[in-house]
């Protein structure tokens, strides 16, 4: 893991100095209550962007449901269709939460289970400043949640979702009573 943190840091400290960094295409997300234009951060968490983007690329993400919304917290989405009917995903990807990028609000993080290494296409975005799920230490309770992108636009679109009324769905809770949908997911070049 330290090599891998120390040749991120050679590569973004590269790209930063010898100003090669290209823009990143933005991945715009069209649903039910607006559009949100998000910047990935290939340099900080390429393997989670690509996992991202594949599944962009795929069409996987059109037509779900942001299943789970919660007021000071955040939006989450990327893994059932309308009825709370789960999608299937392709294999686990590895949790790049020791980036050091943090849950802020406006970032773009990857959703898991208890296992640390369990992201697959669920994804949040942070409607506030989430310092607990930072990556703070190389352990179960301390790895943390893969920030890989943010909002560049649309922002007003997530606190509209969020504020929508909400409640229990089977065995779910903090679902939309009103589904909302993420209409389409594509890459804008």
């Amino acid at each position: 893991m330290k090599l891998r943190l120390l040749l991120l840091s050679l590569v973004t400290f590269y790209a930063m100095t010898a100003n090669v960094m290209a823009a990143e295409p933005l991945i715009i997300m069209e649903t039910s209550k607006g559009n949100i234009t998000i910047e990935l951060n290939d340099a900080m968490a390429p393997v989670t962007c690509e996992n991202f983007r594949k599944y962009v690329q795929d069409g996987f993400f059109d037509g779900l449901i942001f299943h789970r919304v919660i007021p000071g917290f955040m939006i989450q989405g990327g893994g059932f269709e309308p009825g709370m009917k789960k999608k299937r995903t392709r294999d686990p990807i590895i949790n790049e939460a020791d980036n050091g990028l943090k849950n802020r609000r406006g970032t773009l993080s990857m959703a898991r289970t208890a296992d640390i290494n369990s992201a697959t296409a669920q994804f949040f975005l942070n409607v506030n400043d989430n310092r607990s799920l930072d990556h703070t230490a190389m352990t179960q309770s301390g790895y943390g949640y893969a920030v890989f992108g943010r909002v560049v636009d649309g922002m007003d679109v997530a606190d509209a979702i969020v504020k929508v009324p909400r409640g229990k769905r089977g065995m779910y809770g903090d679902v939309p009573r009103e589904d909302v949908l993420i209409l389409k997911m594509y890459e804008k070049k």
